[in-house]
């Protein structure tokens, strides 16, 4: 183990990870889970079930190959900060931005909605051809 493995271990509060269908159920699942992991920590973000929403159902719409699972993994850090990661089998699909949505269009929000929640977000290579999409968020003021 490196010594950056170490204090990224040992950084991390409380985690949670789980694996889910990558189906429409999987995804409304994550968000449950989300809610319930976060309430089960007694933190309070009222962002993070929209994130991770948003980056489920990417996973599912964009990510999906048949009889794969997506992940969803939650980390709250020591200083209160929470990263949210979704890993989808589609490493080959690097999500982007758009810039300009219509406004009759019914998808291509989902990024820009994690953008404007999260402190930072990003796509990082993941093992088997998958990629993971995360997001970090901090903490929020006031809240317990």
């Amino acid at each position: 183990m490196s010594p950056n493995s170490l204090s990224q271990v040992t950084s991390s509060l409380h985690h949670f990870t789980v694996q889910l269908s990558a189906t429409r159920r999987g995804a409304r699942l994550a968000r449950l889970l989300t809610e319930r992991q976060l309430a089960d920590w007694e933190t309070c973000f009222e962002a993070a079930e929209q994130v991770v929403a948003e980056l489920a159902s990417n996973a599912v719409l964009h990510g999906r190959v048949p009889g794969r699972d997506f992940r969803l993994r939650l980390m709250l850090h020591t200083d209160g900060t929470l990263r949210i990661e979704v890993t989808d089998a589609r490493g080959d699909r690097i999500p982007q931005v758009r810039d300009a949505v219509g406004g009759e269009a019914e998808s291509g929000r989902g990024l820009l909605i994690v953008a404007a929640y999260a402190e930072r977000w990003g796509v990082d290579e993941a093992p088997a051809n998958c990629k993971t999409v995360w997001a970090e968020l901090p903490p929020d003021r006031g809240k317990s």
